[in-house]
């Protein structure tokens, strides 16, 4: 008999969510072959076989949430393809003349209590159902999920309670429901609830307070125009607004670093080298990849790792070292029309740069003339325990500077 078990994920990641099977009982799996996929919180990780054998039992469902360690299949060497589980052998039939002696409360107790998946269990916990009552589908007398479910739509007699009996008070949920106002529970995924629980967390545990400029975004326009052709043919991917905005953001760094900074303990850690974190809106929500030592890179690199990474992003693919130690982090709503907006800190980052639409506004340009200007609102969302005020609308500024007139970027390398 040989186990599979649940293999280290990461550092940070101690246990996932069984999201779907890649085999079935009685299939035969080979050295290095994918057989589960599971959620964590950060990523997606299919855990492989390190042997050859016939699956011959799958202890965990969708849905269960799995340790490090854990059992969640056995396979046998020795079995042949299509095997059927293996069913421990049933005792030996006690001769009537020969009864055993009744077994103590406590025994009857545990012997009760019925054999059902985690799963299961959470369902009827959830739906108020004694497992006693659920009949199982399955040859070994488990109760599955859509056994309990089974049971919530059979029908039920109720037998009339005792007048002296006091019965329980309905839940909010029970009293509130109304068959003409139809809803949808969907439970949140592994992913989505940990996204809720940190940016609640970084709101009580950072000062976060956002300063918001405006830039005018006609010179990185007419630059992007005159250059975006040839700069596609040298170097294969299109000069978008993103390398500007991230080749700003690391020489405004450069003038404060503290916006480039963590808070450990009663320490503070100024970073001396600039991983730019950039938000991209994933299937499952919301991720950020990171671009190593953008103060190294080109236009070109940072373009081709941008699209790279979205493109992962897209396709649930990053790994989770592509998502873990960035230093500062640009989130761009603009593409989805937001025209201003107040972006919270990827913790335990101190700062993150929020890009806007681009709208024509008129803008005065002088005491007498006015002019129509593609303009941008930026902000940027900072922790104020470690980042005053006068530094934060500094850099900001610096950011609105550089952007303005984006040739002074190749200087600032």
């Amino acid at each position: 008999m040989i186990e599979i078990k649940v293999p280290e994920l990461a550092e940070s990641i101690s246990e996932g969510t069984v999201l779907q099977w890649l085999i079935n009982v009685g299939d035969k799996v080979n050295k290095g072959e994918s057989v589960v996929e599971l959620e964590t919180d950060k990523v997606n990780i299919e855990v492989n076989t390190d042997y050859t054998g016939v699956v011959t039992q799958v202890l965990k469902e969708p849905g269960d949430t799995v340790e490090v360690g854990d059992v969640i299949a056995i396979l046998e060497e020795n079995v042949a393809e299509g095997a059927a589980p293996v069913v421990p052998a049933a005792a030996p039939e006690t001769p009537k003349e020969e009864a055993a002696p009744a077994p103590a409360v406590s025994e009857v107790s545990k012997a009760a209590r019925p054999i059902a998946s985690p799963a299961a269990r959470k369902l009827a916990r959830e739906r108020g159902i004694d497992l006693n009552e659920v009949n199982s589908s399955d040859p070994l007398g488990r109760i599955r999920p859509h056994d309990v479910k089974a049971h919530t739509q059979a029908p039920v007699v109720k037998e009339q309670p005792k007048a002296e009996k006091v019965q329980p008070t309905p839940s909010p949920i029970q009293v509130q429901a109304d068959p003409d106002k139809p809803v949808e529970r969907v439970k949140m995924s592994r992913r989505r609830q940990t996204i809720a629980k940190r940016l609640v967390e970084v709101q009580h545990t950072a000062a976060m307070l956002t300063t918001f400029n405006e830039v005018d975004m006609t010179a990185v326009m007419n630059l992007r125009k005159k250059r975006k052709d040839a700069f596609f043919e040298k170097h294969d991917v299109r000069l978008g607004f993103m390398s500007f905005f991230t080749k700003a953001v690391v020489a405004a760094l450069k003038q404060f670093p503290l916006l480039n900074a963590e808070i450990q303990g009663d320490e503070l850690v100024v970073k001396k080298f600039y991983d730019i974190g950039i938000a991209v809106a994933a299937p499952e929500g919301l991720v950020v990849p990171v671009v190593r030592d953008a103060n190294q890179k080109s236009f070109a690199d940072i373009e081709r790792e941008i699209s790279n990474l979205g493109k992962k992003a897209r396709d649930n693919a990053l790994t989770l070292k592509e998502l873990q130690g960035g230093t500062f982090t640009i989130t761009n709503g603009g593409v989805f029309g937001s025209l201003m907006s107040t972006p919270i800190l990827n913790s335990p980052q101190v700062g993150i740069l929020g890009m806007h639409k681009i709208q024509t506004r008129p803008v005065a340009i002088d005491a007498e003339r006015m002019e129509n200007r593609p303009m941008m609102y930026i902000a940027l969302s900072y922790d104020h325990r470690i980042v005053d005020g006068k530094e934060a609308v500094s850099f900001l500024a610096t950011v609105k500077e550089l952007l303005e007139d984006p040739e002074s970027l190749l200087l600032e390398g």
